[in-house]
């Protein structure tokens, strides 16, 4: 059974649901504020999503994960010491002891920023997270379960993200790798020319580039500063959309005395995804069993920032790319975009990750639908992501879609 064919006046109810998502996020944020990672408000919230929840399904549970905040961006810090001490042994010509320095700050930029590892917690002080888990269940067997899912924490400040928005952010990114790139050519040709531990004796090629490298002290000075940890933001489209389009899905459930007879439905709210997706790392390490479970067909749909309708997209590939989601859920959402009226493309997250990523590495099938520009927009991980600036009509097109996600799901499954 399709969406329409389920409630006549599916419109006005569409509509009504976006209202409560929106009503609910300026409520939200009202209440506790910023978000980051492992806060007092970032538990608040949580809370209040498991109030939500609470009277609008069968079962809904409040799990707390061990989450280090500050690991997951630590490598900017890191590799800004390492890369300035490199550029003064360099110049000391003793490159030699760059090595290790350079060994670090690589490991560190793959380990968290690339692969989003937990490579570098044991150096950060440790915090507590949470997850809210609701459920719907069928009126039979459990033979399909579907997980839509957004993140309650919101970011620290990207300064250069808001002082000159993505083309400043960007070369914010490209300036220190340059730099790095450079530091490492540098020290392999002093190592080779036998000038890598020639105390203040470098000459030809190596005095050049150790010179040339003295430029690039401002890309780490430019690093080490370019999270502000003084100012986390609000998080309203990234991602209490997500959140509250999710909720909304069982609420409209529950309201409109939908049930299905095999396909039970859920709602995964996450802590500290800002963090490196910590929260749905721990979910899916805690469900392992239930969430893979062979009898059962999961799919698990990643809400994240409802907020530039024209770029309303499914991403198909995650982790700046080195993760594919599953086709079969992607296709799923694709056909529910064109009952909605919009043949959405598939997508890339070129740089970053959402929770999906975390489901599809644990083995369950997913993938991430998202309305954000990629540029990305000027309110992206900045003081600018305020109840006041988000947009109703991709709020309302996003919670169509899902709709249409969960009927097509429970008359079909994957396919």
């Amino acid at each position: 059974m399709k969406a329409q064919d389920a409630l006549p006046n599916l419109n006005s109810r569409i509509r009504e649901y976006a209202n409560y998502s929106v009503r609910g996020i300026k409520k939200l944020i009202t209440k506790t504020g910023p978000r980051p990672c492992g806060s007092e408000a970032e538990k608040q919230a949580q809370e209040y999503v498991f109030n939500e929840l609470k009277t609008a399904t069968d079962d809904v549970i409040m799990e707390e994960f061990t989450v280090h905040p500050r690991a997951f961006f630590g490598w900017f810090r890191i590799d800004a010491v390492c890369l300035l001490a490199t550029i003064v042994l360099l110049n000391l010509g003793l490159a030699y002891f760059a090595i290790p320095l350079l060994v670090i700050s690589i490991a560190a930029l793959v380990g968290e920023f690339l692969l989003y590892k937990e490579f570098l917690d044991p150096l950060y002080p440790k915090k507590t997270s949470y997850n809210t888990f609701a459920t719907i269940r069928p009126t039979g067997e459990v033979k399909r379960h579907i997980i839509f899912g957004g993140h309650v924490d919101s970011s620290y400040e990207w300064s250069p993200t808001y002082y000159g928005k993505a083309p400043l952010m960007y070369f914010c990114f490209i300036y220190p790798a340059v730099g790095l790139g450079l530091a490492v050519v540098s020290t392999i040709v002093a190592c080779a020319t036998g000038q890598g531990f020639s105390f203040m004796e470098i000459s030809g090629a190596n005095m050049i580039l150790a010179r040339i490298m003295i430029a690039f002290i401002p890309a780490y000075f430019i690093l080490f500063f370019f999270i502000n940890y003084k100012r986390p933001v609000d998080g309203a489209n990234d991602n209490l959309t997500g959140v509250f389009t999710s909720i909304a899905i069982l609420k409209f459930m529950k309201d409109n005395n939908i049930t299905f007879e095999n396909t039970q439905v859920s709602c995964l709210s996450t802590g500290g995804e800002e963090a490196g997706l910590r929260g749905a790392k721990a979910f899916a390490k805690a469900h392992k069993d239930k969430l893979l479970d062979p009898n059962v067909e999961t799919v698990f749909i990643a809400v994240d920032t409802l907020r530039d309708y024209d770029t309303m997209a499914i991403y198909r590939r995650d982790l700046s790319g080195l993760v594919c989601h599953d086709i079969r859920a992607c296709e799923l959402l694709k056909e529910a975009g064109k009952e909605a009226g919009i043949d959405m493309e598939y997508s890339v997250i070129f740089a970053g990750a959402s929770d999906a990523c975390a489901m599809t590495q644990a083995g369950v099938t997913g993938c991430c639908f998202a309305a954000m520009d990629p540029g990305p927009p000027h309110y992206y991980h900045t003081r600018l992501d305020t109840y006041d600036n988000m947009d109703f009509k991709s709020v309302e097109k996003g919670f169509e879609i899902m709709v249409n996600t969960l009927f097509l799901f429970d008359e079909k499954g994957l396919g």
